[in-house]
Order: structure tokens, then sequence, then C-alpha cells
């Protein structure tokens, strides 16, 4: 059985015991979090929702929220003397998917 989940405006299919990185919620660790599915699929088929799957719901456990690693970006305009050099580290939510329920 596995959903397909929407978070942080990305989709995400995930299944019992996954672990996803997320765009950072706010939510502590050892939290849960529960998240609208828009398809589920099953021995019994497929549904998908509009937007949402009624009644179906995936949980799961907030493990850390952290900063990937850092990445530099160079900016830079030709013959106008200008170039700028910038560092980005985007920020995470570690969840492991705890129960897809349909």
């Amino acid at each position: 059985m596995f959903a397909v989940i929407e978070t942080g405006g990305k989709q995400y299919k995930v299944q019992y015991g996954d672990v996803i990185y997320v765009e950072k919620l706010t939510v502590n660790e050892d939290e849960t979090v529960q998240f609208p599915v828009i398809a589920i699929s099953d021995e019994n088929g497929t549904k998908i929702g509009a937007p949402y799957v009624e009644g179906a719901s995936v949980t799961g456990k907030v493990l850390k929220n952290g900063k990937a690693k850092k990445i530099t970006v160079l900016t830079y305009k030709p013959k106008k003397g200008e170039k700028r050099k910038m560092g980005h580290r985007q920020p995470y939510t570690k969840i492991q998917i705890e129960a897809v329920q349909g």
C-alpha cells in the first residue's frame, strides 16, 4: 500500500517505514504530523482525490529539523565589474512514515 501526499508545494510517494526529507515544518522533534492524501493505492485498487481523498491520511513522526549542505551561488555581470558570491543552506524536516490509512 502506498500513498501520494502533498507538503511544501511538492508531492511525495510514500509507504509505511519510509524516511523522507520535506520543506521545513513548524513542529518539534518526536511530534507526529498528518498529511493530506492526493492518491492512495492498495490491493483493492487506486483512489484519486479531487483534490484530496476523503477519509485517507498519512501519519509521520518528525525525526529531525536541520539544514542541508551549503551550496555556493555566484552572480556575475560582464563588463560591469559586478560579481557577488553567496552561500545558501536549505532548511528541511526529516520524517518517518508511521501509518498509511485509506
